[in-house]
């Protein structure tokens, strides 16, 4: 008897949660909870890091590039497996590597356009960096993009790891397009790779709206896996690029992407790890410690596209918890086995956090970014590897340069 009460009050109580979900997922529908549960201040640094440290870590990074792209412009391999892989059937390796190549084109683009600025902070021989160098790395991997980009497909009808391709392809076509806006000719091959990019970012949407990157149970044409927010976020943020690019992105596959996010969305703002796991609030992974890394990129595009919610202070509170309650990831960083952590936190969730936690940053006030510029570049440069790059998980050979790819982009957003 005493079993089948507890029983039932859980179930009651996930009755519950849901009911409140549904309903605050409802069109037009209004948050009656408060912000969160508790406010979590943001603890002071010992040291804070000189801009000077900045732009060497930033030039340590983006000389660790250069050096390690492959001959063909691309970064990472199918190469360094271990005792237990990360599942890739058939040609899921086309996901990474695209993945992979467009985390690092994209910060060599970024670390570029800082140099060429008018009245530049960052300086090339401050970087250590040859501008020729940089710029004919940057060429050979956008023709490699360019070419191999339209090539990327599902792999097999479990999996679906071309959506980061995809994604973060849009992405670094976002930033070839910015690099030489004047040649027009170049701009109209770019746009048109953009919108195939976006053709096939709606042809593989789930049933349900938003994106995932497997579909175990159902294997269909159409996805039916259970959408994940944390990759609906990472491709809401490249349509949202795009669309600033004037790049037409279809409506309807964002409200339902957002609509499947805002249902993943505990009252405190920590999200749920996928559709599948919602209705179990209190798993690790769905809790505060294991939603610190997604938490960023999902406010962040909720908020680009128009969700009122998510305001300065929950932008700020996700920011504090990030830098002062980081020993939930930092301690799966580097794990082999994926969600062997506290939490359920797996090693990629490191720099994927601290990525989109930059572009958070770059939403508050200017007079309210430093304190977290400061954090957010001591985090990095503390982390940073003696060849110059940063890693969280042994992803066969990609782990080392998306994670510098993700990290050099977010060091960057630290420059004052």
């Amino acid at each position: 008897m005493k079993h089948f009460i507890l029983t039932f009050l859980c179930v009651l109580t996930a009755s519950c949660v849901f009911a409140q979900e549904t309903a605050e997922s409802a069109p037009g529908a209004k948050t009656s909870f408060p912000m969160a549960a508790e406010g979590v201040p943001l603890v002071p640094l010992d040291t804070i890091p000189t801009q000077e440290q900045i732009h060497r870590s930033i030039g340590h990074a983006t000389r660790y590039l250069l050096e390690h792209q492959n001959p063909k412009g691309t970064w990472g391999s199918a190469r360094n497996s271990k005792q237990l892989n990360i599942y890739a059937p058939e040609s899921s390796h086309d996901g990474y590597l695209c993945g992979t190549t467009a985390l690092g084109l994209a910060a060599l683009l970024e670390t570029e356009a800082a140099l060429k600025k008018e009245n530049a902070v960052l300086q090339a021989d401050a970087l250590g960096v040859d501008p020729e160098v940089l710029a004919r790395s940057i060429d050979k991997s956008e023709q490699w993009l360019l070419g191999n980009l339209p090539r990327l497909r599902r792999s097999s009808a479990d999996v679906i790891y071309n959506i980061w391709g995809h994604a973060y392809g849009l992405q670094a076509l976002v930033r070839m397009l910015d690099r030489f806006p004047d040649d027009e000719s170049r701009c109209e091959i770019i746009k048109a790779a953009m919108k195939e990019q976006v053709g096939y970012i709606e042809r593989f949407e789930c049933l349900d709206g938003g994106w995932c990157y497997y579909d175990f149970d159902h294997k269909m044409q159409k996805t039916a896996g259970s959408p994940c927010c944390f990759v609906s976020a990472t491709v809401l943020l490249a349509l949202w690029e795009a669309k600033q690019r004037e790049v037409d992105v279809p409506q309807r596959i964002v409200d339902r992407a957002l609509a499947s996010n805002r249902r993943q969305r505990y009252p405190d703002f920590s999200y749920a790890y996928g559709e599948y796991l919602r209705m179990s609030p209190m798993l690790g992974i769905n809790r505060p410690p294991g939603s610190l890394a997604r938490s960023q990129s999902c406010n962040l595009v909720a908020r680009h596209w128009g969700d009122k919610d998510v305001t300065d202070e929950v932008l700020q509170n996700w920011l504090n918890r990030l830098f002062s309650r980081n020993g939930w990831l930092d301690i799966g960083r580097k794990r082999p086995i994926p969600h062997e952590s506290y939490a359920q936190v797996a090693g990629y969730f490191y720099y994927y956090g601290v990525f989109y936690a930059a572009f958070c940053i770059e939403e508050l006030p200017q007079d309210q970014r430093v304190p977290y510029q400061e954090h957010l570049a001591s985090l990095l440069i503390e982390r940073q590897g003696t060849d110059g790059s940063w890693f969280d998980y042994p992803l066969y050979d990609y782990g080392h340069a998306y994670a510098t790819g993700y990290g050099l982009m977010a060091l960057l957003r630290s420059v004052q």
